[in-house]
């Protein structure tokens, strides 16, 4: 027997189980703080307002951790990462809901199981993290070399086309790869025996973040339209909350329009050509960060900012570090040329360059696009023609993969970001 088929089993813990998790925490931080604040679970039901905060202290751990598995499902994900923000958002939104229905709840009931299940999955969390570590048995034919492996994964090459004494192998092949004949029959005595077979392909997508753009990929539908139901929905969602968000952010971007008049001469603001959905041209607003004469309609060499550009002005530099030169955009998400989420829109010039050098560049105005998106996430700000193609495997991605998770995943990154200021130029 080869040496691979010798190492130890990986054993996956009980508790990274949906089900177990969901025990877990329904029990320590849902039940448990009932017991505490009360005698017993017949004064809690008498209490005013607990029945709601149990429900919904009920519904916002299981959102939550929904949330969190969806999430962490993607690239470049740890849960530990995620926990508070899923739970903020979670909790946040049953809040959000009581207050809106004027339903009567327990704060301190509320509070305690909030606390109670950021505790419960840290812990959870830190517990799992060196018992959670998958192997991936490769079969000859599929070249690991000059990839950036995740830690968390151990990569064994095998030898000899024995299928591997392991229950929960993966084992990784490229099927467009000419095996030889014992190979071909050991990946089929896998499937059937139950072993889960990937395609070298798929494990590259779920390592990277990009989708490869040697020619056009399907998505998991099976179609090279992206996820038709979400779109709708998403749309409704980004007009709802454009609307919600307006009169709340009036009054700091006014503030801001001040801030730039009397920083420098020249207007607030700026349009500019972009392309957008379908690829159909419109007129972007965003703040004005550069000297006047830096923007506006540009031809490709201006249309570039590069890294230290002497054009961005002292306050323009900080807007675009934390991104919120972007935010006038949200009339642009109003009339339904952009969204929240998604590519990010080129200038009219760069876009008819990146087609003419770069294969099915037209593909990523299949959907809106939007202030944020999962390149800005993974890479920032680039220019190069190289960095760019990486960028577009990004984009093609988040296509890919199009759905309200990946959009959550995004947003909770895109708070990291303007904050540490990653990837602005």
């Amino acid at each position: 027997m080869s040496r691979e088929l010798q190492v130890p089993r990986a054993r996956a813990s009980v508790f990274n189980a949906l089900s177990a998790q969901f025990l877990i925490g329904f029990t320590i931080a849902v039940i448990l703080p009932t017991y505490l604040r009360f005698d017993s679970f017949d004064d809690a039901l008498a209490s005013s307002g607990f029945p709601n905060s149990f429900f919904g202290a009920t519904i916002a751990m299981t959102l939550g951790l929904i949330i969190l598995r969806r999430v962490t499902a993607y690239p470049g994900t740890r849960a530990f990462g995620f926990i508070l923000p899923a739970f903020v958002g979670s909790f946040g939104l049953v809040l959000a809901a009581l207050f809106a229905m004027r339903l009567q709840y327990n704060r301190i009931y509320f509070s305690s199981a909030f606390l109670a299940t950021i505790t419960v999955f840290f812990i959870l969390s830190i517990y799992l993290l060196p018992r959670t570590r998958r192997r991936f048995y490769v079969v000859p034919g599929f070249d690991l070399h000059g990839l950036t492996l995740p830690r968390e994964v151990e990569w064994i090459r095998l030898r000899s086309p024995v299928v591997p004494d392991d229950p929960s192998a993966f084992i990784v092949a490229d099927f467009r790869h000419d095996h030889d004949p014992a190979w071909d029959r050991m990946l089929a005595e896998a499937a059937v025996m139950g072993r889960t077979v990937l395609h070298s392909k798929q494990v590259l997508e779920s390592i990277t973040g990009r989708v490869s753009i040697e020619h056009l990929s399907e998505n998991n539908f099976g179609s090279l339209l992206p996820n038709l139901a979400w779109r709708k929905a998403k749309r409704a969602v980004d007009l709802a909350s454009a609307l919600v968000l307006l009169p709340l952010l009036g009054p700091f971007l006014l503030l801001v329009g001040a801030w730039i008049r009397f920083d420098s001469p020249g207007p607030a603001l700026f349009r500019q050509t972009r392309v957008g959905s379908g690829g159909r041209p419109f007129r972007i607003i965003k703040f004005r960060t550069m000297r006047q004469c830096g923007e506006g309609e540009a031809d490709m060499a201006t249309a570039m900012t590069q890294h230290a550009d002497d054009r961005i002005t002292r306050v323009g530099r900080w807007l675009r570090r934390t991104r919120i030169d972007e935010l006038p955009q949200i009339f642009n998400i109003i009339r339904g040329e952009m969204s929240w989420i998604g590519p990010r829109p080129e200038v009219l010039s760069l876009s008819q360059w990146y087609e003419s050098e770069i294969p099915f560049y037209l593909y990523r105005h299949i959907v809106r696009p939007g202030i944020t998106g999962w390149a800005q996430v993974n890479q920032g700000h680039v220019t190069e023609l190289d960095a760019v193609h990486h960028k577009l495997q990004y984009d093609f991605y988040y296509i890919k993969n199009f759905s309200l998770w990946i959009d959550i995943l995004i947003a909770i990154r895109t708070v990291k970001i303007a904050v540490t200021g990653f990837g602005a130029k």
